[in-house]
């Protein structure tokens, strides 16, 4: 008798449970904003200006402080990605690390961090063309790339990915 109680609660459990874990499946998690650098093109906003990137439906948005810059991925002409790297000691500490002795300041700038780049051509509503560029972490272009073409972008350099050849194209 003691197990069928326990087959019993087993079986009203799941019961409970089941719709519960369903809807957490289908239910999407918002995508998560990439942080990034602005280094230039987007109207209203200074060079050089940290925020956070997010492909969010039909608009690219960039978030810094507490405005938002949105451009329509329907006008975006062209998305290019590429990887680059930028000195691990910058700022005053590398500008004073140059004047350091025996090439000392020389040897820090041989120490790299990597980085992605993100460039866009873009029309605003008057049908001029603007391009934006992004740097953020690396390994995370390639991402805001396929979400851009998924939503409707343009690009004039396929992916790394598509590039590849099938082992059918390689046999023909």
């Amino acid at each position: 008798m003691g197990s069928r109680v326990g087959r019993i609660l087993l079986m009203s459990g799941a019961m409970v449970c089941a719709p519960l874990a369903l809807r957490a499946q289908t239910t999407a998690a918002p995508a998560a904003a990439t942080k990034v650098t602005q280094i230039t093109g987007l109207p209203g906003v200074k060079n050089k200006t940290k925020g956070r990137l997010l492909v969010n439906g039909s608009n690219l948005n960039f978030t810094h402080d507490q405005r938002t810059v949105d451009v329509p991925v329907n006008s975006v002409e062209d998305v290019v990605t590429g990887n680059d790297s930028q000195r691990a000691i910058g700022g005053a500490l590398g500008t004073l690390s140059m004047f350091a002795p025996y090439g000392g300041g020389r040897f820090l700038s041989l120490f790299r961090t990597k980085l992605d780049t993100l460039t866009i051509k873009y029309r605003d509503t008057d049908g001029g063309l603007h391009g934006a560029i992004f740097t953020m972490p690396a390994g995370k272009a390639e991402l805001l790339k396929k979400d851009l073409l998924a939503m409707g972008a343009h690009t004039t350099v396929p992916s790394e990915a598509d590039a590849a050849p099938t082992t059918k194209e390689q046999k023909q």
